[in-house]
Formats: structure tokens, C-alpha cells, sequence
């Protein structure tokens, strides 16, 4: 039975990223429900300029992971996931070395991946722009991924595919000026829901002026 939770915080609670998915067909009842979800977040004037692009076909999810798995090596042979020179605690370093598995293991088993959805944007002039640009899509992402716990399914935020943005824009006739903001694989999860490894409120909360802290 999927690990379904009602429970709004819950829901937030356990969401994690689920990079190893089963390949197990996800009813398209469900994906409608996630993109319902997404479609209730806020955006800019209402302008909503998300779309979304659900990829069952498996010619093309098998594309898409050719495309995905020549980027990650890219990212990876860069430096990508590693600790930069930090000294990391041994807890910190088994926690990076782990998302690395994961991660590895997605982009080794995309094409397995029943449902990827493209969350896309269209690219146009904006007073939100530098890290303001992303404010009218990826609420939308969150509230799909947080849909997707609710009813038992894993995801992954992954933007990686977009340094091939060009050759899956070719692969899926997305036009020029549309951008795509985020790939999400959708799948039931191999593995269980649970607390990510996250800082004390108190750690990243400051009051009333920068680094002010109430205990």
C-alpha cells in the first residue's frame, strides 16, 4: 500500500527527495490531482505562467535519461556534489555521500521512471529578475512534489537536464521561448518517507535585526 499522509504538516514533514522510483505505472488520475495541486500556488499577478509536460512515452523517457546522464557526468566531473575543500563532520559527509548514491542511481535509472514532468516557464522580461525570476514557477513545483507525498508518490526537484535544454526542447517541440524550469520524476518509491536532515529552527531564524536570535 503507498505511504499516503492527510496530515498538512505531515505531509511537509516527511517530503523528501525519492530518487530511487519503481517503475510501476503511476493511474493518470493521480498526475492530474499533482498538476491540479501545482496550479494553486501563487505567481505573479495571477499571471500563472507555469505549463506542464507529462512524458509516459518510453521512447522519449529514455531520451530524456540519455540527455539527463551525459549532463550529471558533466556535473559530476566538475566538482558537483563533493565538499568543496570543507572539512565536513562524519555525519555531514555520510549525509552528502548519500544524496550522491541516490543521485547517481537516478541518473543511472531515469529511463525506468514511469512519469517525468517538465515544469515550464515562459521566458519573458520581468521585474523579477536574478534569483526573483524563479518566483512564479517553482511554488507551483513544491506544491506538485508536496501533492505527490500526500498520495504515496517520490520525486525529485532536478534541473540538471537543463544544460541539454536545447536538444529536449528538439526532442519535444517545446518552443524557444518557453523555459524549463524543473524535471520531475514521479514513480512510487523504492524506499520510505521520513525527516530530512535539516537545521534547528532557531539556527536560521533571526529577529528584528541580522543575527538578533531568541532562545
Amino acid at each position: 500500500m503507498p505511504d499516503t499522509a492527510s496530515d498538512f504538516f505531515e505531509v511537509i514533514g516527511t517530503q523528501r527527495a525519492m530518487r530511487r522510483l519503481k517503475p510501476d505505472p503511476v493511474p493518470e488520475e493521480l498526475i492530474k490531482k499533482l498538476i491540479w495541486a501545482a496550479t494553486r500556488a501563487p505567481s505573479g499577478g495571477n499571471r500563472q505562467p507555469w505549463r506542464f509536460l507529462v512524458i509516459t512515452d518510453a521512447t522519449k523517457r529514455k531520451a530524456i535519461a540519455d540527455l539527463y546522464s551525459e549532463a550529471w557526468e558533466v556535473y559530476r566531473a566538475s566538482g558537483y556534489g563533493g565538499s568543496a575543500g570543507k572539512q565536513l563532520s562524519a555525519e555531514d559527509a555520510e549525509s552528502n555521500e548519500r544524496v550522491l548514491r541516490s543521485s547517481q542511481y537516478l541518473a543511472d535509472h531515469m529511463a525506468e521512471v514511469p512519469v517525468l514532468i517538465l515544469v515550464c516557464t515562459f521566458s519573458a522580461p520581468s521585474v523579477n529578475a536574478g534569483i526573483a525570476s524563479g518566483s512564479s514557477i517553482y511554488p507551483a513545483v513544491q506544491n506538485l512534489m508536496l501533492a505527490a507525498r500526500a498520495l504515496g508518490l517520490g520525486t525529485a526537484l532536478t534541473t540538471i537536464h537543463r544544460q541539454k535544454q536545447d536538444e529536449v526542447r528538439t526532442l519535444l517541440d517545446i518552443p524557444e521561448s518557453v523555459e524549463t524550469a524543473a524535471l520531475i520524476p514521479v514513480g512510487w518509491p523504492k524506499g520510505k518517507f521520513g525527516e530530512g536532515s535539516r537545521l534547528p529552527q532557531e539556527y536560521v531564524t533571526y529577529w528584528d535585526t541580522w543575527g538578533a536570535k531568541r532562545s
